[in-house]
């Protein structure tokens, strides 16, 4: 068995790890030259904002709904990243990096039964380990 995990709105919630003061309102992170989104809040999705929409477009909805946006920060997120794939270790000696917020990891020498319970282990713990929240998906092949 292998399971996937995937940091949710990666870019977002490292910036939400060091400032607790952006949960719960819509945030978004924006591409190396500031051009386009690349990472949303759930409550961003909400308003509409599109994955890779010029920054410009929503210029109205920023004022309006108090929209936080940040440069990207590579160096945060993939320091964030490391502590991630960090983690996945500590459940399977097989971490197979996707990209910066994917991971798949070997489930095999889990009993059946377990895969459910170790599932919630996972994303509790990435949770716990490093304020990530993410989704776990476990199946026969990738």
């Amino acid at each position: 068995m292998i399971a996937l995990i995937d940091g949710n709105n990666f870019y977002v919630s490292c910036e939400r790890v060091f400032n607790p003061k952006l949960r719960n309102k819509p945030v978004v992170v924006l591409s190396n030259n500031d051009g386009a989104i690349v990472s949303r809040s759930n409550e961003a999705k909400a308003l509409g904002i599109k994955m890779g929409q010029a920054f410009f477009e929503i210029k109205d909805l920023i004022k309006k709904y108090d929209i936080q946006y940040f440069s990207s920060n590579y160096e945060l997120y993939g320091d964030m990243s490391a502590r991630l794939m960090k983690c996945l270790e500590t459940f399977s000696p097989e971490v197979e990096v996707y990209s910066i917020d994917e991971a798949f990891i070997d489930l095999s020498h889990i009993p059946k039964q377990k895969l459910n319970e170790i599932g919630w282990k996972i994303k509790n713990t990435v949770y716990q380990n490093t304020g990530i929240q993410c989704g776990v998906g476990i199946s026969f092949t990738k």
